[in-house]
């Protein structure tokens, strides 16, 4: 089975420059854990994941270490969250995600995603974003859609 057979053909997108308001908002309205980034060609040039989104809310582990008192202050960091919702999506995501071409295998896609541990992969042709491959995209065409 090949991941053309089981990917989502219209994946929700988001440009670099939208805020993660923006994205967020359509992360949790659409039940969607990541949004591949695409430039104005439709080039795949990075993806954000809903975890992208809160990592800039929390400090990071050296500040949690040595500073006792703001390192846990959770109400400052509940403050912080307003800057946050004004960042771009270019602040927080991984350039150039690792992407897989239609034609490949499902259980390729699926030893790529558990070695990197992903749920969701962008699925590419000559650079250009065509669709998205999750995990349970993979188990219903494996376990569901077979009929075995």
């Amino acid at each position: 089975m090949k991941v053309s057979d089981v990917m989502t053909t219209t994946p929700l997108t988001c440009d670099e420059n939208d805020t993660l308001r923006t994205i967020t908002e359509k992360m949790v309205m659409r039940r969607c854990g990541s949004i591949p980034v695409v430039d104005e060609n439709g080039s795949l040039t990075g993806i954000v994941t809903i975890r992208d989104t809160m990592l800039p809310l929390y400090p990071n582990f050296g500040e949690y270490v040595h500073d006792a008192v703001h390192g846990r202050d959770f109400e400052e960091m509940e403050e912080n969250y307003k800057r946050v919702l004004c960042m771009k999506v270019k602040e927080v995501m991984t350039p150039e995600p690792m992407s897989i071409g239609a034609d490949e295998s499902i259980l390729k896609a699926a030893s790529f995603m558990g070695l990197r541990n992903l749920r969701r992969m962008p699925v590419t042709e000559d650079g250009k974003l065509i669709g998205m491959v999750s995990i349970g995209d993979i188990a219903r065409g494996l376990y569901i859609h077979q009929g075995v």
